[in-house]
């Protein structure tokens, strides 16, 4: 009996120095090594034998010597540039082969585009889902967070990095859309963005470098991220913003997603100028938009644009465009203040009353020598307009 619970004994404990073996193992083995073995296996199927044979093993890495920077992505994702595996699950899907024309693998590495953590080889590591690490993978699930219809949106955050003064870029159609809506509202009235622009709100050129520390999320109803926070910003500046006088332009959901990922996007990229050789490297403003900015700065209406008034009005007959359009056309405000309050614009402006009493008196305080001077400056812009409109009606009178 005794000597059977010695063997008894000695089983117990080689059973268990084996298992002791076998986890010490499986714990020093690298994290990318089964991922390796399954993909040796999947090309075996797929391919023969053979081609089985040329599976590289161990680590792989990507090193970008202008940039200091090591890749070791390809360690698990084996298969980005095999060809016929474009249906097969990750990490083993082949890349599409688009955006590898311009930008292929072994001089622009995988996290300059895709985020994540190149030096890592074990997960959530590699991804970037970790304490202090702010650069995480930009895949699908970070989309679903924000709801993004496009699984890959955040992708085109990255595009716009080295393309950011480029009018458009191919197959980024949330940055493009965003650029666009930036024009289109006149963001650059107010914001200094290059270089070139107002100085009204901050300056937005590295807007996407800011501290994650200089935002008050205490309001947000989403995710408490810088993302969050452009977002509902956008939508609502007021509501994140108290003092702003940046007005509501009343931005969808993706139209606040576009902005939002190009505003984060502005800032200083470590991408080297040699894999930048058809980026255009600095904001050259066409023939028209220049024309359009300097008429803003420097013609009759600059007061105008100086004062924020523009933020809300046209002054069309001195070329001043509002991007919001929320007042009427001050052009117009020797006839209209008459029609609208029963009293002359001088009379007006010295003694406002409803909203404006509030916007002269909170958001855009004029001296009485500046409300004089704006009298002088509408009663000039209405004959402007009237001449203009005589002409347009064949010089009759109205």
């Amino acid at each position: 009996m005794f000597r059977y619970d010695r063997i008894l004994l000695a089983a117990a404990g080689l059973l268990a120095l084996g298992i002791c073996v076998a986890v010490a193992w499986e714990d020093a083995r690298p994290g990318y090594a089964p991922y390796q073995e399954e993909f040796k296996s999947l090309v075996e199927e797929r391919f023969g034998p053979e081609r089985a044979a040329a599976v590289p093993a161990g680590l792989q890495q990507i090193w970008l010597e202008g940039a200091e920077r090591v890749d070791r992505c390809t360690s698990c994702h084996m298969g980005v540039t095999w060809q016929g595996l474009d249906d097969v699950p990750q990490p083993f899907t082949s890349h599409p082969k688009a955006p590898l024309a311009h930008h292929p693998v072994e001089r622009f590495g995988c996290t300059f585009c895709h985020g994540g953590q190149g030096y890592a080889t074990e997960l959530p590591a590699a991804h970037g889902w970790v304490e202090h690490w702010e650069e995480p993978l930009l895949d699908r699930h970070l989309s679903a967070d924000y709801r993004f219809r496009d699984p890959l949106a955040f992708l085109q955050f990255r595009c716009n990095l080295c393309h950011r003064f480029d009018r458009e870029i191919e197959g980024a159609p949330y940055i493009n859309r965003g650029k666009r809506l930036i024009e289109q509202k006149g963001c650059r009235a107010c914001h200094v963005i290059n270089g070139r622009g107002g100085a009204i709100g901050p300056d937005l050129t590295r807007v996407g470098e800011k501290e994650p520390e200089q935002y008050d999320y205490s309001r947000l109803t989403s995710l408490p991220t810088l993302f969050g926070w452009q977002i509902a910003h956008l939508q609502n500046p007021k509501s994140y913003s108290p003092e702003t006088v940046m007005p509501d332009f009343g931005f969808n959901t993706e139209d606040a997603q576009a902005i939002a990922l190009v505003l984060l996007s502005w800032r200083d990229t470590d991408v080297p100028a040699e894999l930048l050789p058809g980026a255009i490297l600095r904001d050259v403003p066409t023939p028209e938009e220049a024309e359009r900015e300097r008429v803003m700065r420097e013609g009759e209406g600059r007061f105008f644009v100086e004062k924020g008034c523009f933020i809300c009005h046209d002054v069309s007959s001195f070329g001043i465009v509002s991007a919001t359009k929320i007042g009427p056309d001050l052009a117009l405000a020797v006839e209209d203040a008459p029609r609208r309050f029963g009293r002359t614009l001088d009379d007006f402006l010295m003694h406002p009353s409803g909203t404006m009493e509030v916007v002269l008196s909170k958001q855009i305080p004029l001296t009485e020598d500046e409300r004089r001077e704006a009298f002088e400056l509408l009663k000039k812009a209405y004959e402007k307009h009237m001449k203009e409109q005589g002409a347009q009606d064949g010089g009759k009178p109205r």
